[in-house]
């Protein structure tokens, strides 16, 4: 069992930077790959990148590629999306999901995730 708790969403301005969290429970959570997805209103959940259970490989959606990096420190459990260059349509309440196996951080489906965080919302002002 492994639960995902997001942190670090607010308000920001436009051009300006966010770093979100997702803390795990869970000795095992080097074994997983995390994924990071967003719902703004009205829309669909999108994928927004993911990273693989050793942080060896990531990847990016092409709404957010040079402007998004994530990361993970496993010795904390933890795995961080930096979000930089913000825009207004980056408005969505952010997920983070965990995804058993030696998986590159590249499934975009989020059915195909075990475990799911609550959400934290993400507001860019023009």
């Amino acid at each position: 069992q492994v639960q995902l708790v997001e942190s670090g969403g607010g308000l920001v301005q436009a051009g300006g930077s966010l770093r979100l969290s997702c803390a795990a429970s869970g000795r095992t959570f080097s074994s997983y790959a995390v994924g990071w997805f967003r719902q703004a209103p009205g829309k669909e959940r999108e994928f927004v990148g993911g990273i693989s259970w050793s942080g060896g490989s990531t990847y990016s959606a092409d709404s957010v590629k040079g402007r998004f990096t994530i990361s993970r420190d496993n010795a904390k459990n933890t795995v961080y999306l930096q979000m930089n260059s913000l825009k207004p349509e980056d408005t969505a309440v952010y997920y983070c999901a965990a995804e058993y196996g030696p998986n590159d951080g590249r499934t975009s489906s989020w059915s195909k995730y075990d475990y799911w965080g609550q959400g934290t919302q993400v507001t860019v002002s023009s």
